[in-house]
């Protein structure tokens, strides 16, 4: 099991597990494109854009649209929301345990963005077949 500093623990097997007898969640894919981008941006970025995604969509007690908040396509956090079953309250309650209609905290959004860029890097394997500019910064 892993768990981010204060975050929930997770068998991550038993997740991916469970996620993958899911014909939902296991049709997600991520083509070529957005694992450029995914390259472009490099982890920390996408981490840092997880965060702030999961915090704004799905992060407070009662989150406007809950059910239909995230998009289906168009980033790849979206898409690895729907995969890792981040994607609304109800999905975090049936899959992870965390009760509906409370805040989450950082830690909470900290594990769930761990889980969901775990999500995409597996998913986009070896980045190094795309051009990346380092980070100057």
């Amino acid at each position: 099991m892993e768990r981010a500093e204060g975050g929930f623990e997770v068998d991550r097997e038993a997740l991916a597990a469970r996620l993958g007898r899911s014909r939902f969640r296991s049709r997600f894919r991520l083509d070529e494109k957005e694992c450029a981008k995914v390259a472009a941006l490099g982890e920390n970025a996408l981490r840092a854009q997880a965060c702030a995604i999961l915090r704004k969509n799905i992060g407070g007690t009662l989150p406007p649209r809950d059910g239909r908040q995230t998009p289906m396509r168009g980033f790849c956090v979206f898409i690895a929301q729907h995969a890792t079953a981040c994607c609304c309250r109800s999905c975090l309650r049936k899959f992870y345990g965390i009760p509906e209609n409370r805040e989450l905290s950082d830690a909470e959004i900290g594990t769930l963005a761990d889980i969901v860029v775990e999500w995409i890097l597996a998913h986009c394997g070896d980045l190094s077949r795309f051009p990346r500019t380092p980070d100057l910064f």
